[in-house]
Formats: structure tokens, C-alpha cells, sequence
């Protein structure tokens, strides 16, 4: 009669077990590291980083990135990517600037600029999901085509705000802290719940993961896909209207670049470009971590050009890392 086998038998042991605990810790934990790391490296050798000034200054500059990764977490947890984001934040401020100048009203501007980033993420979902075109392709189109939409909306300039109210959205404060501040905070609260406490969030996971198998099981995919792309674009509509306040004028050449951004950060904080793994806090120490490196570029000022080099290193070391990140899970496994 063969005999059961023992935890000794059947448990890793040595090298090949510490090494296995020790990548999970590093996975989990790793980015908080380098961040931690970064912050104290930043305090010592940055001229008034560590100021309250500057700390405020800091969290407000990274709210548009914070406020679209929220849900681009979501994009990139689906195994898709979403490209227009920035075109997306033109065109809803742009709408908002136009319908408030035109009826005086600030919620019917900032209603219409969400719903048009809804639109945008509609489609954006639509030909992805239905239609199984690869989201790289669809949203680079809509990039160039919502720019274009923007410029036509807007003339080709800037749009003027003439109601001092709609300027409170990006400039007002609530026990000292700004708005756009605090609508950061509730953003990653409330996504950070959604992934990870309702079917919802499961269900994204579980489809970026292997989506095959999650029809197969009976998820509604294409539902979910589409859904991920509205929310995407709502949400996306809502940072352009509040970044038009922030300016007091809705710009159609305003954030270019700025998905480059958004990904990077989501891709430091863990999010797997192929899908099916996300965290919210690590998604709020990529932000935080762009933001730093951005904003101590700033006090240094660094030329622009090098700027662009770093941001764009950062965002290659972030896919090398998720490479490795995968490669060696897999192994482990």
C-alpha cells in the first residue's frame, strides 16, 4: 500500500523555496520599496522637495494621471490597452468650455463634457468588444480622430470660460485640500473597492486572465469589455472637464502625451499589460512615483528634452519589469 506523503515530501525546500518566498515578497511588495527608497533619495538631494509647498503642489500635479488610472487599471487588467485617454481629456474640456459659454449653465457644460468621453469610450468598447478589433489599433485611430474632434469643436483655439463658477470645480478647496485632490482619493477608494469586493471587479480579472475560459464559464465578455471602455471614457470626460477648470479654458492641443504617462504608472504598480492581474495600491505608487520623478525634474530644472527621455525610460523599464515580473511567476509556479 503506497503511503501518504509527508509536508516534508511534498513542500519546496532550500535555495529553490527561499527564493520562490522571496520573489513573491518582492512582487508584492517591491514597488512600495523603490518608492520609499525614491521619496528619501528625493528629500536629501532635491532643493525643497520635502516642503509642504512642494508635497501639495506634488499631489495636485498628479491628479489627471491619478484620476484616468483608475480605471485604465481596468483596461489593462482586460489584456487591452486605451490610447485616447489624452484625446479624450481635449475634447470633454473642450465640450464643457463650449456648452457653458453658450447657455451659461456650469452642470449642463460639465454633463455634456463627461457624456462626450463616454461616447468616445462607447465606441472605443464597441469595435473592441463586438467587433474583436485589437484595442492598440482602434484607440490609436480614435487618438487622432477625437484630436481632430476637438479642433473642430473648439475652431482650432482655445475656448474661454466666462463663468467664475465652473472655475471652483479645479480651484476650491475642502479643509485645505483641493478638489481635484479629493476626487482623486474618492476615485481610488471606490475602483479600489469595486476590483476587489464585487463580481464586477472579479469578472475583469477573471477575463483578462483567460478569457476563453470565462465565456466558457458564462461571462458575459463582451458586456464586460464594453462596460470597461464607458467607464474608461466617463471617467477620462470627467479629468478633462476638471483640468478645463484648472486652466479656466477648454484647449484642444492640452495632454499630449499623457497616456504614455498613465501607463507607466499603472505597469510600475504591478497591472499586467496581458491581463488578469491589478492593484489599486499599486497603482497609487506608480502615480505617486511618476509624479515624484516629474516634480523633483522640476525643481532641478531638467530641459525639456531630457524630461522626455526620462519619462519615456521609465516607461520602458516598466514594461521590462512587468516582462520580468510574469516570466519569473511562471517559473515559480
Amino acid at each position: 500500500m503506497q503511503q501518504p506523503q509527508t509536508l516534508s515530501q511534498t513542500a519546496p525546500s532550500g535555495p529553490a523555496a527561499y527564493a520562490a518566498k522571496t520573489w513573491r515578497l518582492l512582487n508584492k511588495s517591491g514597488i512600495v520599496m523603490v518608492f520609499a527608497i525614491l521619496f528619501v533619495v528625493l528629500c536629501f538631494t532635491v532643493p525643497d522637495f520635502l516642503t509642504s509647498r512642494n508635497m501639495q503642489g506634488l499631489l495636485l500635479s498628479v491628479t489627471l494621471i491619478g484620476s484616468i488610472a483608475v480605471t485604465m487599471m481596468f483596461v489593462l487588467a482586460l489584456g487591452e490597452v486605451d490610447l485616447s485617454v489624452a484625446s479624450i481629456v481635449a475634447l470633454s474640456g473642450v465640450v464643457a468650455s463650449t456648452v457653458i459659454t453658450a447657455t451659461h449653465s456650469v452642470l449642463l457644460g460639465v454633463t455634456a463634457g463627461v457624456i462626450a468621453g463616454g461616447a468616445v469610450g462607447l465606441f472605443n468598447g464597441v469595435l473592441v468588444a463586438r467587433y474583436r478589433i485589437n484595442s492598440l489599433i482602434v484607440t490609436l485611430a480614435m487618438m487622432e480622430v477625437v484630436r481632430g474632434l476637438a479642433f473642430i469643436v473648439s475652431n482650432g483655439d482655445a475656448v474661454m470660460i466666462s463663468e467664475e463658477r465652473f472655475f471652483d470645480l479645479g480651484g476650491g478647496s475642502f479643509l485645505g485640500i483641493s478638489y481635484p485632490i479629493w476626487s482623486n482619493i474618492v476615485g481610488f477608494v471606490v475602483f479600489g473597492f469595486i476590483l476587489r469586493k464585487t463580481v464586477f471587479g472579479k469578472n475583469v480579472l477573471a477575463v483578462g486572465g483567460n478569457g476563453e475560459a470565462a465565456l466558457l464559464a458564462g461571462l458575459p465578455v463582451m458586456r464586460i469589455k464594453i462596460m470597461v471602455f464607458v467607464l474608461q471614457g466617463l471617467v477620462t470626460g470627467f479629468a478633462g472637464v476638471m483640468l478645463a477648470s484648472r486652466m479656466s479654458l477648454g484647449d484642444p492641443k492640452t495632454s499630449v502625451g499623457l497616456e504614455l504617462g498613465v501607463i507607466s504608472a499603472c505597469v510600475l504598480g504591478g497591472v499586467s499589460l496581458t491581463g488578469g492581474v491589478a492593484t489599486i495600491s499599486g497603482v497609487l505608487v506608480g502615480v505617486l512615483i511618476m509624479g515624484s520623478v516629474q516634480d523633483a525634474m522640476s525643481l532641478l530644472n531638467v530641459p525639456t528634452f531630457y524630461q522626455y527621455l526620462i519619462r519615456g525610460g521609465i516607461l520602458l523599464l516598466a514594461v521590462l519589469f512587468d516582462h520580468v515580473r510574469r516570466s519569473r511567476s511562471a517559473r515559480v509556479r
